[in-house]
């Protein structure tokens, strides 16, 4: 990978860029193939300007499939699903998995699953891995990240309060390191942003090796 990241003309310059709103953009910004609303936050953070279009896949895990081939093949498949649909533009496309002995967590079904999962997440070691996949018509271009995350011990009872929350509903794995879940969570080691879904210093990189510049809020 070369330089960490490219900025924008104008900043570039020494000129302050203007702000821009994901309703009236240039036909040539970038998309972002998720619904994903802290995938937005995160890149809207970094000043990369860009459109949402979601693909629609099926996410199950193949039979053996690993952990990381796993969030790789999604975010490679969520970003050429998009890709088809806008010609010449950059697509971004990613997934992000929770991974305790090389198991993959996904989003809990119900309270119970959510539980199960916080209850051996607890005073243990896991990881999160996200993969990045760029493609824009024949190029396509991919990263997978790994933030090491090490939980406090938990009882019965704060397992519970967390999952009355309702936060870990949504979230692989039952929890949110940027939310209330925070607490949980005793150190990492490696990405943040990684853990909340894109690692960010990878990403802009990435973005940079096809031109698309950070810092354009």
């Amino acid at each position: 990978m070369g330089a960490c990241f490219n900025v924008g003309t104008g900043l570039a310059m020494g000129v302050r860029a203007d702000a821009h709103h994901h309703g009236a953009v240039a036909s040539d910004m970038m998309i972002l193939a998720s619904s994903s609303p802290r995938r937005s936050e995160l890149l809207q953070q970094i000043g990369v300007r860009f459109t949402t279009d979601v693909a629609d896949i099926d996410e199950t895990p193949l039979p053996g499939e690993t952990p990381a081939d796993y969030v790789a093949r999604l975010s490679l498949a969520k970003a050429r699903v998009v890709a088809q649909r806008h010609p010449g533009r950059v697509v971004l496309g990613s997934d992000t998995t929770v991974v305790l002995n090389d198991r993959i967590l996904s989003k809990p079904e119900d309270d119970s699953q959510a539980r199960q999962m916080l209850t051996e997440l607890s005073g243990n070691s896991h990881q999160v891995m996200t993969a990045v996949a760029l493609v824009q018509d024949s190029t396509e271009k991919q990263i997978t990240v790994v933030t090491d995350v090490r939980f406090c011990e938990l009882s019965a009872q704060q397992i519970d309060a967390y999952i009355a929350t309702g936060e870990p509903a949504d979230k692989a794995g039952s929890y949110g390191i940027q939310g209330l879940g925070a607490v949980l969570v005793a150190s990492i080691s490696g990405s943040y942003s990684n853990v909340v879904g894109l690692p960010l210093t990878e990403t802009a990189a990435l973005l940079g090796e096809l031109g698309v510049p950070v810092w354009e809020k």
